[in-house]
C-alpha cells in the first residue's frame, strides 16, 4: 500500500472504528425518581420495577447487541430538583432517553427540558393531563386523570351508590387539583352532588377543621384525590370524628405506607390504580414471581409494574427504530400499538398518552384487595 493510499484510507478506518465502538457502547438511559423524601415509597417502588426490567433485558443480550446502562438520580421528592437532574443527565451523561417521574408535578418540571433537548421522556405513572402537553418528546405508559376521575365518579355512583360527596383537595398538587376537577364534573353529570369542598396543602398533618366542616355537611362519601401520607392521616382523623362514610381516592393512595400510617382507619377505603397483582393474567403472575424473587418476596404494586413497563416500551421502540437516534426513537415510541405489558395492553395515542383500563382496590383485613376493572 502506498503512503498516499494509506493516508486516504485513514479517515475510513477511523470512521469504521468509531462506528464499531458506538455499536458496542451501552445504551444510556436516565431515571429521575423520588427515592427519598415524602413520596419515597412511590419512587423506590417504581425504581425497583425499572431496575428489574433493565437487568432482565441485559441478561438476554440487551437491544441491538448493546447493553443498557441505567443512570438513576434521586430528586428527594423536592420541587426544582428534577429540572437540575434532567439537565445533567442530558448534557453531561448524554442519555438517549429519560424515565420519570411518578409525581406529575416533578414530571412537569422536567418535561420542558427534555423537549428542548429532544430527548424522549417516558413517565411511568404521572397522570396529570398537562404532562404530555409539554411537547412531542414526552410520553407516558399510564392512563390520565380525566379517565381516572371518571372511573372513581362512576364507582362512587354505580358501585357505592353515593349521592352527596365531599371533596378534600391538595391545592399544592397539580395531580390532586386535576383529579378533583374531573371527578367533580363526572359525578355531577351522573346526578351526584358535591356537597362541600375543602382544601389542604402537601405536608399538612392536621385536617380536623376541614373534616369537622365535612361532618356538618352530612355527606355520604369523601373523595380525597391526594397522596398516601395525607390520605392515611385524613382517614384516621375522619374516624376519630366518627365520620364513618366511605373514603376513596386515586392512584396516589397506592403504597404500603397507606396501611402503615392509617392502620384500621383505612379499612374499607378505595382507590383507583393501574393493575392488581391478584390478576390471573400469565403476564402479571410472571412479573410478580420475578419481582418477588428479586426483592425478598415483596409483592409489586402498580408503581413497580409501571416502572417495568416504561422500560419495556422503550426497549421495544429502540428495537423497532433500529437505532437510538433521538428523532427516530421518538417516532418509534409514538408508533407503539397494542404492546402487551404487565399493566395491560398499551397503545400510545395521538397525544402520547396510554389508553388502558383501570382497576379499583380496597383495603380489607390490612391488605390491598382487587374490587373491579373499569375500561375506557
Amino acid at each position: 500500500m502506498t503512503k498516499a493510499l494509506s493516508t486516504l484510507l485513514l479517515p475510513v478506518f477511523a470512521a469504521a472504528v468509531a462506528g464499531s465502538a458506538l455499536a458496542q457502547a451501552p445504551i444510556k438511559v436516565g431515571e429521575f425518581a423520588s427515592l427519598t423524601g415524602k413520596e419515597a415509597a412511590f419512587g423506590q417502588s417504581s425504581h425497583k420495577g425499572t431496575l428489574l426490567a433493565i437487568e432482565e433485558l441485559n441478561a438476554t443480550g440487551g437491544v441491538l447487541g448493546r447493553q443498557f446502562e441505567l443512570l438513576t438520580e434521586d430528586n428527594q421528592s423536592k420541587q426544582g430538583e428534577s429540572a437540575t437532574i434532567v439537565k445533567k443527565l442530558i448534557s453531561r451523561d448524554q442519555v438517549v432517553a429519560l424515565l420519570g417521574e411518578v409525581a406529575s408535578g416533578r414530571s412537569l418540571e422536567a418535561a420542558p427540558i427534555a423537549q428542548a433537548g429532544k430527548i424522549p421522556m417516558i413517565s411511568p405513572s404521572s397522570t396529570n393531563k398537562r404532562v404530555t402537553e409539554m411537547g412531542s418528546y414526552i410520553f407516558r405508559v399510564c392512563f390520565i386523570d380525566p379517565f381516572q376521575g371518571t372511573v372513581m365518579a362512576k364507582f362512587a355512583r354505580n358501585s357505592l351508590h353515593l349521592q352527596k360527596v365531599a371533596l378534600l383537595t391538595s391545592v399544592s398538587s397539580a395531580y390532586s387539583v386535576d383529579l378533583a376537577k374531573y371527578f367533580k364534573e363526572t359525578f355531577a353529570a351522573m346526578g351526584g352532588t358535591i356537597t362541600i369542598e375543602q382544601k389542604y396543602s402537601e405536608g399538612d398533618k392536621d385536617f380536623k377543621a376541614q373534616l369537622t366542616a365535612v361532618k356538618a355537611a352530612g355527606v355520604d362519601g369523601i373523595f380525597v384525590p391526594g397522596y398516601y401520607t395525607e390520605a392515611a392521616l385524613i382517614s384516621k382523623q375522619a374516624r376519630e370524628l366518627e365520620l364513618n362514610c366511605p373514603l376513596f381516592g386515586g392512584d396516589g393512595w397506592e403504597a404500603p405506607q397507606l396501611i402503615e400510617i392509617g392502620g384500621k382507619a383505612v379499612e374499607g377505603t378505595y382507590y383507583s390504580t393501574h393493575y392488581s397483582p391478584e390478576s390471573s393474567s400469565p403476564g402479571v403472575q410472571g412479573f410478580v414471581k420475578k419481582f418477588r424473587a428479586r426483592y425478598a418476596d415483596e409483592t409489586p404494586d402498580a408503581m413497580a409494574a409501571l416502572g417495568y413497563d416504561s422500560v419495556m416500551v422503550l426497549a421495544d421502540a429502540i428495537k423497532r427504530a433500529g437505532t437510538t437516534d433521538h428523532i427516530k426513537l421518538r417516532a418509534a415510541i409514538a408508533a407503539t400499538r397494542n404492546f402487551d405489558g404487565v399493566t395491560g395492553r398499551t397503545t400510545i395515542d395521538a397525544h402520547r398518552n396510554a389508553t388502558k383500563s383501570a382497576v379499583v382496590i380496597t383495603v380489607k383485613d390490612g391488605e390491598f384487595k382487587f374490587v373491579e376493572t373499569i375500561t375506557p
